[in-house]
């Protein structure tokens, strides 16, 4: 399992500190979306650098458009939109593609595409905002990251992944390529129903606060479903990417009757711009451009294999000294034995805590903690951060175990610390080590409805001296 909690907890937890407040014009009416980020391993920044390394490979391998006029005005409706979008202040920008298929696509941190084909099926400059605040929230809600890092997750035993050994440009360079840097990676491109629902409803809020009505999304949704019997080939991309449910439409309408939407005119140029397409060449469909390009080489590159073998343990024992971790706001202490050594996150409140040689590379260039313990703040994500001190264990323990197949919850979850919380143990094969991985979460209440949380990871064969040492750990634990 990859340093799931630590991050995560950055992330999530952290929702604020890393979506800073968006300025909104006077004009912008309605309530901001309650939708969140979901986990994520990876911070806004590497969003951002990821994005710039997808996108260069994109237009490396699609037929650009190259016209300036029509992507300054295609800009300019980003630009309106990105004033209102929720979520970080991500360089969003946008450019046109040469190919008569009716699609667009997003990648993390900012960068849009467009088709040709579906800017010529737009009847208006609303029902393309509609497509490009849809597209707009992937990246807000950072689906792409997200989705890459349950990916990333679910190769590698309880890791560090970015930050927590020290953050620096080559870290962060391998961290990025390992998961973006072969051509048009799937995890950025296609989403779960989940997330379209999410897109739609936060695309709408967007085009309603932009001076769009959201209807319009539905109305072209439903417009290009429809159209789909007819010229299937040049709509297959687009469907591929955005699950056709009819429900999706009467969802949307059904939230712009409780929007309002603010007043203004249209930025203006959609029909010059169709006019010019119309005068162009006709475009290739995305099939003719990938046939024509099939001699020439992709950008990318190759990944690392992975292992071909286990990792061996070799951690010495732990000291009968204890050190003592104070975090750096005074939120938390803890001790630990003497010879282990604290790593704390670049950003956030957590640490990782592990003994000479608990840290392991494995052969994709990231890092696995065979023995060590976190300690983080986490914010339920599924509940909205409401619910009992047992749904938001439940809550982390099932994002654990979903990240994380190889893993088995041992039994219920048991109260611990005076009725203050839970702890809940996990097992399994780790896939870094090729032995049993024994896990201990342990959970506190905060008044917020958050939890403060222990995470300790052993090889299995400590057994029984894993859990008092847990135990010790987890008394010394003082929240302020």
């Amino acid at each position: 399992m990859r340093t799931f909690l630590a991050a995560r907890a950055a992330c999530l937890a952290g929702a604020i500190a890393l979506a800073g407040p968006v300025a909104m014009p006077c004009m912008a009416q309605g309530a901001r979306t309650s939708i969140q980020p979901g986990f994520n391993l990876f911070t806004v920044q590497q969003d951002i650098d990821i994005g710039k390394t997808q996108s260069a490979l994109a237009e490396a391998q699609l037929p650009m458009l190259r016209d300036a006029t029509i992507d300054a005005y295609l800009n300019r409706v980003i630009s309106r939109l990105a004033a209102v979008a929720p979520g970080a202040r991500y360089p969003y920008h946008i450019k046109a593609v040469n190919s008569a298929d009716i699609n667009a696509f997003s990648l993390p941190g900012g960068p849009m595409y467009v088709n040709r084909g579906l800017l010529i099926a737009a009847s208006s400059e609303a029902e393309l905002a509609g497509v490009l605040a849809h597209e707009m929230s992937h990246v807000a809600l950072r689906h792409g990251t997200h989705q890459a890092s349950t990916a990333q997750l679910a190769s590698t035993g309880i890791g560090l992944l970015g930050g927590l050994l020290g953050r620096n440009s080559a870290r962060t360079a391998s961290v990025v390529n390992a998961v973006a840097g072969a051509g048009l990676n799937v995890a950025f491109l296609k989403f779960s129903r989940t997330a379209e629902y999410q897109a739609d409803q936060t695309g709408a809020e967007i085009m309603a606060r932009a001076g769009y009505n959201p209807v319009a999304m539905a109305d072209f949704f439903e417009k290009l479903r429809a159209a789909q019997g007819r010229d299937p080939s040049k709509l297959a991309a687009f469907f591929s990417d955005h699950p056709p449910t009819a429900d999706r439409e009467s969802r949307i309408r059904t939230q712009a009757r409780s929007l309002s939407v603010a007043r203004g005119p249209d930025v203006g140029g959609l029909a010059a711009a169709q006019a010019s397409l119309g005068r162009m060449p006709a475009a290739p469909t995305a099939a003719q451009a990938q046939a024509a390009a099939s001699g020439r080489p992709q950008g990318g590159g190759t990944q690392p294999s992975p292992s071909t073998g286990p990792v061996a343990v070799n951690i010495p024992a732990a000291s009968a000294t204890m050190a003592q971790f104070r975090q750096s706001t005074g939120f938390y202490r803890i001790s630990y034995p003497s010879n282990w050594r604290a790593y704390t996150a670049s950003s956030g409140l957590g640490v990782s805590i592990v003994p000479p040689g608990g840290v392991v590379n494995t052969a994709n260039n990231q890092q696995a903690i065979l023995e060590g313990v976190i300690i983080n703040h986490y914010a339920p994500f599924q509940n909205g951060g409401s619910g009992s001190l047992k749904d938001a264990t439940d809550d982390l323990v099932n994002q654990i175990r979903q990240s994380n197949t190889y893993l088995q919850q041992q039994g219920p979850a048991t109260v611990t610390s005076g009725g203050q919380g839970y702890s809940v143990r996990l097992a399994g094969t780790s896939p870094v080590t090729g032995a049993v991985e024994q896990l201990t979460v342990a959970t506190r209440g905060l008044p917020d409805g958050h939890v403060i949380y222990v995470l300790g990871v052993a090889p299995g064969s400590q057994g029984a001296a894993f859990d008092a040492a847990f135990a010790r750990r987890l008394q010394s634990l003082q929240v302020n």
